[in-house]
């Protein structure tokens, strides 16, 4: 599939380290990310060259204790210390493996499948999740062994960072399914299936540089991961981001997050527009514009016109336009989108 013309200068990137490298040489200041910390008005940021400089720190790290092609284990809560991490991975030639930290001992079987499966040596995370899950470990001695890395207090180190030599089929990291049937199986994904699939969404969705994203979904699943992390880089456009548990906690946070940033994009399973429809309050929807929001996806469970009824009726006076609705289907093992019209003819 072509790239948009407008998207680059030059030819296209064949790498997501060239894809970022390109952003952080041509828009530096640029915010590229931001973390709603208590999913509201609370933010960090990340620019295009402070995310470039710290993936280089991390990956120097990265090179000088493990080998090109190595799986590491990524570890983190939502935010911005897991977007670093998952491109150190990448820039250092290792392959990434995000997961996401278990709760409890009942959770941490499908970790250790995940890890066995994965052939994982390395585990990356920050200090505080080491510090809880170091005991569920230890209690695992059947477990290979494996590294630890804490990325959140590595500060410097990014002028000794070496390119690898990466070319586009190489496999840039792996993606689990959610195993709710058996054992979690990982789907590889190599750098060409990741940009082939972003160019779709890109195209699909009538994504343009002045596209604004908000989402809440996990970034560990594909959905969240290439959706609604890599798509905006791949574009060039903001990303704001929240855990999924401000989301769950008080829905309205996601469309106050779409109003205030006058967001283009956004979407997630059927269930979190019934979420919105029960529990966001007539007084909540007073102070709501959705007018921008013109592109509202959802997948990844059944889709239901009963849901995006009651959705519609319920946030039009919002400025919510029911054709923004945007159903569509994808699986990992197609890297994302697999069906879904084109904007235009929604």
């Amino acid at each position: 599939m072509a790239t948009s013309p407008h998207l680059y200068s030059g030819s296209s990137p064949e790498t997501l380290i060239e894809l970022l490298r390109r952003r952080a040489l041509e828009q530096p200041a640029q915010r590229a990310y931001t973390f709603l910390l208590d999913g509201e008005t609370a933010e960090r940021h990340l620019t295009y060259g402070e995310l470039d400089r710290q993936a280089r720190g991390i990956a120097a790290l990265l090179q000088s204790r493990c080998r090109e092609g190595e799986r590491a284990l990524l570890l983190y809560p939502p935010g911005l210390d897991y977007i670093a991490a998952f491109f150190g991975c990448l820039y250092g030639g290792v392959v990434a493996v995000p997961a996401y930290p278990p709760r409890n001992d009942r959770a941490f079987p499908r970790l250790q499948a995940i890890i066995q499966d994965a052939g994982a040596s390395l585990v990356l995370s920050t200090e505080a999740v080491f510090s809880k899950i170091d005991s569920m470990f230890k209690r695992a001695p059947e477990l290979p062994f494996v590294k630890w890395m804490a990325t959140d207090v590595l500060t410097g180190g990014e002028e000794t960072w070496r390119e690898p030599t990466i070319h586009p089929e190489h496999l840039a990291f792996l993606q689990y399914t959610s195993g709710s049937t058996g054992t979690p199986k990982g789907v590889m994904l190599t750098h060409r299936n990741l940009l082939h699939n972003e160019a779709s969404i890109y195209e699909r969705f009538g994504h343009a540089p002045d596209s604004v994203v908000v989402s809440w979904l996990p970034t560990y699943h594909d959905m969240g991961l290439i959706g609604g992390m890599l798509q905006p880089l791949y574009g060039g456009f903001p990303c704001i981001l929240m855990a999924p548990a401000s989301f769950i906690q008080r829905p309205v946070r996601w469309l106050q997050a779409i109003s205030r940033y006058r967001a283009t994009t956004s979407g997630g399973p059927n269930f979190a527009y019934d979420h919105c429809v029960r529990n966001i309050t007539p007084e909540q929807k007073a102070e709501l514009d959705l007018s921008r929001w013109a592109i509202a996806f959802n997948g990844a469970e059944p889709v239901r016109r009963e849901t995006m009824d009651r959705f519609a009726v319920a946030f039009e006076p919002c400025g919510f336009r029911r054709e923004a609705f945007y159903p569509c289907y994808g699986l990992a093992e197609a890297s994302l989108i697999v069906s879904g019209g084109g904007k235009e003819s929604l």
